[in-house]
């Protein structure tokens, strides 16, 4: 049996250096998650804050709209659609595969991201805002400076389980024909007809990634609730 396990291993990933499809597929699982969660978070601080800011005061109408139809299409409609779509026919001019499966993770992944950003915001006194008002901040700086530094905070373990998601959900990426690292498992099954040990390496490899950024997220935590610092910072 163990000398089975050995001969399956060398097929798998020793001949013909079959190891680089998972290590390859590995960079691109990182580089669609890490580059998605950045876009995603910018196109949720700002639907987040025209919501919230539409919510409270009533301003930006047409922007809300917009907002709330965003949210609709996106948190109604499956990822891999959106991908589809995205690939032949909003960017089907586009060359770069990594470019259109960052840019359909990041706008999905902001749909979600806004709503929780939106709940941190609306989680902080209104107190907040009327005394950064009062030190004479305009309303834009009074929210980045202020009620989003104390949202973030309140929220990043839901942010980071989206992060989490988001890393995992990239595996679908093998429909617009991008070997990432599921991918890569495949394609080692296809060409060795081994089955057990490509899937369950691949999915040894997502574990180890959920706990290694599970761990530095607790780690987060627990310094930034250990600080407890001041978000609002002097300019001088």
């Amino acid at each position: 049996m163990l000398q089975g396990l050995i001969d399956d291993f060398q097929l798998c990933f020793v001949k013909n250096g079959r190891w680089e499809y998972l290590l390859s597929g590995l960079g691109v699982t990182l580089e669609v998650a890490l580059a998605a969660i950045v876009l995603g978070l910018a196109v949720g601080f700002l639907v987040a804050v025209v919501r919230s800011t539409h919510d409270k005061y009533g301003h930006f109408p047409v922007l809300n709209f917009a907002a709330k139809a965003y949210l609709t299409i996106i948190r109604g409609t499956p990822m891999v659609v959106q991908l589809l779509i995205t690939y032949y026919i909003i960017l089907r001019s586009v060359d770069s595969k990594v470019l259109i499966a960052i840019l359909a993770f990041g706008i999905n992944s902001g749909a979600y991201q806004a709503e929780i950003i939106r709940a941190g915001i609306v989680s902080i006194d209104p107190g907040q805002m009327e005394a950064g008002r009062a030190l004479g901040l305009s309303y834009w700086r009074t929210m980045l400076r202020i009620i989003l530094p104390q949202a973030v905070r309140n929220v990043l373990p839901a942010l980071g389980n989206e992060f989490i998601v988001l890393m995992k959900d990239t595996s679908i990426v093998g429909y617009i024909a991008l070997i990432d690292l599921a991918k890569g498992g495949d394609i080692i099954r296809s060409q060795t007809y081994s089955v057990y040990l490509p899937y369950l390496t691949v999915a040894a490899i997502y574990l180890a990634l959920v706990m290694t950024f599970t761990w530095i997220l607790g780690k987060v935590e627990r310094y930034l609730r250990s600080t407890g610092a001041d978000p609002v910072h002097n300019d001088s």
